[in-house]
């Protein structure tokens, strides 16, 4: 068949031309937005989900919804190098120009923007070049404590203040939360609190890995009960059917039942490696039907496509303690392993990998599923890892085989 007309779209937040399985999710995102417009309280919500799964493809659709809503929209990803006041500020200073390019005279618009000046005050921000400024007076006494906690409150709720008063409202959207430190994502919590009290026009749509659930919890204990968390999860079989049939029925392309079947348990129903294999299987197929034979004869170049691209990028970041913390994972049965069982494959005590295990949660390469247990944030790496080091000998094995060496000389 021929590439250019190939429709799937495999990627990093690249939208699927069939997004399925997650309309509740959207349904109860139109429900937030709607709310909040009609002066209404809505809980805000932070989606948690392996990787792959679709968080960033459904963040865009948030805010595709909130554009409809002419929301005023504060969009941005976290990352582990800068803090939360160097991302947000940029994106809330562009709300408040903007509202201030309304026309009509506010008090609450020059004081948000008072505010910022002063929030900016005991904080050094640049955006790209040059220093962010702003050519106004700082409003004396808010937002200039220094203390993070009380001054981002009084920002985001004087800029929830500005756009009530252009009859507007604010929505946050932030990608790879769990990037924030526990101080960052306490101050967060506390800001959006200051704003469901004041019954301000705000709501944070957010969404990250697993382990955000128990970091809202360590960073505010009341955390739980001020935001949803829905799970992301892996697509179900109808779904998944449903993801790969309809964009290929669109030109005029079937795919056999058994083609889905073996899609579906290659790639376990999750949504990136759907796309990857369907968009191989695709090119592979010689006529107007995919077949079960083209699904296997694309799996090789999918694999390379997916080590190189998706799996391997991140091993390559790490230390070499650390790769061999996770190849004692994947040389463990079951989805997930026990902090000693991993430290006996590495041959260690489980006390001393504690402060690794903390960094590779960090990093975002794994999370603890349950208490005691770790689990990989990135569906199927544990196949990667057997393919891509099938040579490997465990520490401990090397250790061992040393010291029978020793015996017998």
């Amino acid at each position: 068949m021929d590439p250019l007309r190939n429709p799937y779209a495999p990627g990093a937040g690249t939208p699927p031309p069939e997004l399925t399985g997650r309309q509740e999710l959207l349904e109860n995102t139109r429900i937030a937005l709607g709310r909040i417009r009609l002066h209404r309280p809505a809980k805000s919500f932070i989606a948690v989900g392996l990787r792959g799964v679709g968080k960033t493809v459904l963040l865009r659709e948030s805010l595709r919804l909130a554009q409809k809503e002419e929301f005023r929209i504060c969009f941005l990803e976290a990352n582990d190098h800068m803090r939360l006041a160097e991302l947000l500020v940029p994106g809330l200073r562009t709300v408040l120009l903007d509202l201030d390019r309304l026309g009509r005279l506010s008090a609450e618009v020059k004081r948000g923007l008072r505010v910022l000046k002063s929030f900016l005050s005991k904080i050094k921000i640049s955006y790209g070049e040059a220093e962010l400024a702003l050519d106004i007076d700082p409003e004396p006494g808010v937002g200039d404590t220094g203390n993070l906690d009380i001054d981002l409150a009084d920002l985001i709720s004087a800029v929830g203040r500005a756009a009530a008063a252009r009859q507007s409202q604010l929505v946050l959207i932030i990608d790879e939360l769990q990037y924030l430190t526990v101080r960052d994502f306490g101050s967060l919590i506390m800001a959006m609190h200051r704003c469901v009290q004041e019954q301000l026009p705000v709501l944070l749509i957010a969404a990250g890995l697993p382990h955000l659930v128990g970091l809202a919890g360590q960073a505010k204990s009341y955390a739980e009960r001020m935001f949803d968390f829905p799970e992301i999860g892996a697509l179900s079989r109808f779904d998944a059917d449903r993801a790969i049939l309809v964009p290929a029925w669109a030109q005029d392309v079937q795919v056999t039942p058994e083609a889905l079947a073996e899609i579906y348990d290659t790639t376990q129903g999750y949504p990136y490696f759907l796309q990857e294999w369907a968009y191989h299987a695709w090119n592979r197929a010689s006529g107007s039907v995919i077949e079960k034979a083209d699904v296997l004869a694309a799996a090789p170049k999918a694999e390379r496509q997916l080590d190189a691209s998706f799996f391997r990028v991140r091993f390559d970041r790490l230390t070499v303690r650390e790769k061999n913390y996770l190849r004692a994972m994947a040389a463990l049965p079951g989805p997930s392993s026990t902090a000693g069982e991993i430290a006996s494959v590495v041959g260690a005590k489980a006390q001393s990998l504690a402060a690794m295990r903390s960094g590779l949660i960090t990093k975002g390469m794994i999370y603890a599923p349950a208490w005691g247990s770790t689990a990989f944030t990135v569906p199927m790496f544990d196949e990667y890892l057997r393919r891509a080091m099938p040579e490997w000998v465990p520490p401990v094995a090397n250790a061992r085989a040393m010291s029978n060496s020793e015996v017998k000389t």
